[in-house]
């Protein structure tokens, strides 16, 4: 979900030391930052103040925030009680590691595909804050109506991942149905691309040398090219709404989206865009090899974790060599994702043209995607901060590809 922006208003809003949060406690008021002469919520009310989010602001040297004006007496109160609740998942390595195993136990689906008055064979459970509860309970026996009051729920949908299936055969089924007319089935069509390509993509992540698998995968970039070839507003039908969670399939299947319709915006051939989608739908396969516990980790990894973390680059060319090389023009995007013009990326620290047209593609369409995805830690970023964030690292993205790419989302807010 994007992040909102406030037109300026010195009257309304009160600016306060970031250090004055107190860790361990929820903060029951809205927080801001001022980017660029507005005001960004920052921390939405009932957000955990942990450690990691106070590393977060430090990592962004985050100093100074702001409250609305109208909420500066609960600000009082709160800094006057100095309380401190339990410690949260966020900070407790046991709890967050049988998370991390639970994480895996579950699949994300999106709201937008759910229809109120439909029918569900499959249990849907919501999580927000690393807290699991049960949403819908439904069996191919016992199937469920799905209501308003289900999609009004804060926080992420999820199924087991054995209800897959199930929820596959729901989501194709959608366009049927009588809740889907005229110019709604271009749009859910799109959806269903975008739903169908997250489920390979998680299968893959489970048998990364599939190679049926892979030709799915296929299919469905095709798909989605020739979706935004016909329709260049399909792009923000077949992007993922962020929830209140990083999945590495979503963000893979955002990953593509956004290369493929920057390499469309680029006028290149149908050819050479299989390709770049193919290397940017599987970007991150080596992530498949990663321990959980560390893929999964809400907060800045340690240098060891680090280093662990970045042998997925590696990690995923070696089952592209081993096991997919009819992808071996694709392989730059994976393997070049994590480079920089300026050489201060990895793992070979290329430089400016050394870098391939997909790897520099790759490379901001995964910045951009992890910069706008919300984690329990802090809010999505808008379009327009993840933009400027990316547009003052200077030297780090190919300049004239990022201008296209800045015109290709105009329409996001």
């Amino acid at each position: 979900m994007a992040t909102s922006f406030r037109s300026i208003d010195r009257h309304s809003y009160i600016s306060f030391d970031a250090n004055k949060l107190i860790v361990g406690t929820r903060i029951l008021f809205n927080i801001y930052n001022k980017q660029g002469g507005m005001y960004e919520t920052l921390f939405e009310s009932g957000t955990e103040y942990t450690a990691i989010t106070r590393d977060y602001l430090i990592g962004r040297s985050l100093n100074t925030l702001y409250i609305e004006e109208s909420d500066k007496e609960s600000f009082e109160t709160y800094l006057s009680q100095g309380f401190t609740e339990s410690p949260s998942v966020y900070d407790s390595p046991k709890a967050f590691k049988d998370y991390s195993f639970r994480k895996e136990q579950y699949y994300q689906i999106d709201k937008q595909m759910l229809f109120s008055g439909t029918e569900a064979h499959f249990s849907i459970f919501l999580m927000k804050s690393f807290t699991y509860s049960p949403g819908l309970r439904a069996t191919p026996e016992k199937p469920a109506m799905i209501d308003d009051n289900l999609l009004k729920n804060n926080g992420d949908l999820l199924i087991l991942k054995s209800d897959i299936p199930k929820y596959h055969e729901y989501i194709n089924s959608i366009l049927k149905s009588e809740k889907v007319q005229g110019k709604e089935a271009g749009k859910v069509k799109s959806m269903i691309i975008r739903e169908n390509s997250k489920i390979i993509v998680r299968d893959l992540f489970d048998n990364p040398r599939s190679g049926e698998k892979i030709k799915q995968t296929q299919v469905l970039v095709n798909d989605m090219i020739d979706s935004i070839m016909n329709n260049r507003d399909a792009i923000y039908d077949l992007l993922s709404i962020r929830g209140y969670d990083y999945y590495t399939y979503t963000h893979s299947v955002n990953v593509c989206v956004l290369s493929v319709g920057l390499g469309i915006a680029l006028n290149l051939n149908k050819t050479d865009t299989d390709k770049l989608g193919m290397g940017a739908m599987l970007h991150d396969i080596g992530k498949s090899v990663i321990p959980v516990e560390i893929l999964n980790k809400q907060g800045k990894l340690d240098d060891n974790e680090f280093r662990v973390m970045q042998t997925h680059v590696n990690e995923g060319e070696k089952i592209i060599r081993e096991n997919h090389r009819l992808l071996a023009d694709s392989l730059s995007a994976i393997t070049q994702h994590h480079e920089k013009m300026s050489g201060k990326g990895y793992p070979s620290n290329l430089k400016d043209k050394d870098i391939t047209l997909f790897g520099r593609i790759t490379a901001i369409a995964d910045c951009y995607d992890a910069l706008t995805t919300t984690r329990p830690y802090r809010q999505s970023l808008s379009p327009f901060t993840a933009l400027e964030i990316i547009s003052k690292e200077t030297g780090n993205y190919d300049p004239a590809l990022l201008k296209v790419f800045i015109v290709m989302l105009g329409k996001i807010k």
